[in-house]
């Protein structure tokens, strides 16, 4: 997972950048752009991480059941199945 001054840093130069390129016309402060964009990049990175711990924990308790499994193999498909179900693009 990213580190807060680094989520800082993409969304402030994000901002700046579609700013600077007249992409965007912004109606509120930049700075307050820039919070709203790191707050939806960490809930963005939280809610991934969550998917990554549930595809770990379901990996595990399918391969311990069936040793011929291969548990990145599985950890892979859960997480892809996992973030399609609830509508997260990986």
């Amino acid at each position: 997972m990213m580190r807060e001054s680094q989520i800082d840093s993409l969304a402030s130069f994000l901002v700046h950048s579609l700013i600077t390129r007249s992409i965007i016309k912004p109606k509120a402060d930049e700075k307050d752009l820039v919070a709203c964009v790191v707050e939806l990049m960490s809930a963005n990175f939280e809610a991934e991480a969550a998917i990554d711990a549930e595809a770990d924990r379901m990996a595990d308790e399918l391969a311990r059941k069936d040793s011929r499994a291969d548990p990145a193999r599985l950890r892979s498909m859960i997480r892809q199945r996992l973030a399609e179900k609830k509508g997260f693009t990986l």
